[in-house]
């Protein structure tokens, strides 16, 4: 029994590292600029939803004000209590571009076990124009961001456009450790599924639709419970048979954990959420984690095959992070930091696969099916 177990193990990381190798070729041709993007002239309501002082948050935002784009930008950006930390970095932002429309939503969230969901349903009674862009408040984006997306939309006439992203470390080894997620697993897995159509996501890095779409799906109070409203979105307008298009136009995600808890909480939280709305493939994703399968497979008896794969699953990440890297112009990665990701790495997997509650915003929340959230009851205090 154990040596048919070692050998499914070594089958199973000898196809991640396939899967590497095959992300990695595909990597330049993937993140290859989108073109056509010039006659985007629709004024665009951009929406962020803001929680807190976070690392960098004023780089983030001020990049949404710096667009090269012919026509009207209205930002909105919302947070639920008036002692949010945010709120200064908003002033701060107003004055650094006094001629910008910037609107900010300072309202409690009526109804809803998603945080971010209810900010958005705040914040859209603000929406303007008849685009509508959503990003994440830890997104960084070009200057020919909005021309490349919206010009996507207006060209594909219905539905959403998303972008994929890859990780910018604020510093820290454990920033590190999550960019190096974010580009050596996150990224090439959107690449291979898209590029071989397995999959076509939404992400919440930016999802842009028009207010009729919106509408049309009920709005973001029809997703107020739902942990994955990324997710969500996309499989509400597939209903509706709308198109859902990944851009190969990658942002920048700040990763700013600055502790293993923090993230720990995170990536769980995430490993947690693909799991509900996905659970098949999240144990398909089980293959890509070859370097732990290959250290199991040598703790049962796997001998020189198993340390062999062990080797080169290293050496696959490492030339998977190389061809990322080349293909989006990103900074070298820390490679001596590879073995420490691959085991923690593992270590989500199994958690995610076992998590029933997760952590978000300093809040615990009971995961129900297919990724709805309900907020945890906190004991009284005595």
């Amino acid at each position: 029994m154990s040596a048919v177990l070692v050998f499914v193990l070594l089958v199973a990381g000898c196809c991640g590292c396939l899967f590497m190798l095959l992300a990695g070729a595909i990597a330049r041709s993937f993140a290859r600029p989108p073109g056509g993007e010039g006659g985007a002239t629709q004024p665009v309501t951009i929406l962020k939803p803001l929680h807190g002082d976070e690392s960098g948050l004023f780089d983030c935002l001020a990049t949404f004000c710096r667009q090269d784009y012919p026509a009207a930008v209205q930002l909105v950006l919302g947070v639920t209590s008036p002692t949010d930390g945010a709120i200064a970095v908003v002033t701060r932002l107003k004055a650094a571009f006094p001629h910008h429309a910037i609107e900010l939503v300072v309202q409690a969230p009526a109804a809803g076990a998603n945080p971010k969901v209810a900010n958005l349903a705040n914040m859209s009674a603000r929406i303007a124009h008849d685009i509508v862009v959503i990003a994440d408040s830890d997104i960084r984006v070009p200057a020919d961001y909005l021309r490349h997306v919206v010009g996507a939309l207006l060209r594909q006439g219905s539905g959403a456009v998303t972008c994929p992203y890859y990780g910018i470390s604020s510093g820290g080894v454990w920033s590190r450790l999550s960019a190096l997620n974010v580009d050596g697993s996150f990224l090439p897995g959107v690449m291979v599924g898209v590029r071989l159509k397995l999959s076509q996501p939404c992400f919440g890095s930016t999802i842009a639709l028009s207010r009729r779409s919106l509408r049309a799906i009920g709005g973001f109070e029809a997703l107020v419970d739902c942990l994955a409203d990324d997710y969500a979105i996309g499989e509400a307008l597939a209903k509706r048979q709308e198109p859902v298009t990944v851009l190969p136009l990658a942002v920048g995600h700040v990763c700013s954990e600055a502790s293993f808890a923090e993230l720990w909480r995170h990536e769980v939280r995430w490993a947690a959420t693909i799991r509900s709305v996905d659970p098949l493939g999240y144990v398909g994703w089980s293959i890509t984690h070859a370097f732990v399968l290959a250290l199991i497979a040598l703790a049962l008896g796997g001998g020189l095959p198993a340390a062999l794969l062990a080797v080169a699953a290293l050496g696959c990440r490492g030339a998977l992070l190389l061809a990322i890297e080349r293909a989006y112009g990103l900074p070298a990665h820390p490679y001596w930091l590879i073995p420490q990701r691959e085991l923690l790495s593992g270590a989500v997997f199994l958690a995610g696969l076992v998590a029933r509650d997760v952590s978000w915003k300093q809040q615990r929340y009971r995961l129900l099916s297919e990724g709805a959230l309900m907020p945890e009851r906190r004991s009284p205090s005595p």
